[in-house]
């Protein structure tokens, strides 16, 4: 009887011996796997950073043609500001 019951508390310990390295190794893989999608979004922020910075130190892209000539400057007219506002004309409930 002591054999039995040793026998079987043996294949107990066993078996739950076994499950618990199956469920490190499960977590572990589940660690993993969060792991692999949380440097996959960083990876993807990155590539859309880059891009971003690309497009904002404009290295390819040729403004030549935007550019005024200052002899044309001195042709536009100055516009003068009007200094007739009057605040009371904001309030005025007749206009």
């Amino acid at each position: 009887m002591k054999k039995i019951f040793l026998l079987f508390l043996l294949i107990c310990m066993g078996s739950v011996s076994i499950n618990a390295k199956d469920t490190r190794q499960g977590k572990k893989s589940l660690e993993e796997v969060l792991k692999a999608k949380h440097v996959k979004e960083q990876l993807e922020k990155e590539k859309k950073f880059a891009k971003e910075q690309k497009f904002y130190q404009a290295d390819e892209y040729d403004f030549s043609e935007q550019e005024i000539d200052p002899k044309d400057l001195d042709t536009i007219e100055v516009i003068e500001p009007e200094n007739d506002f009057d605040i009371t004309d904001v309030y005025r409930d007749d206009i």
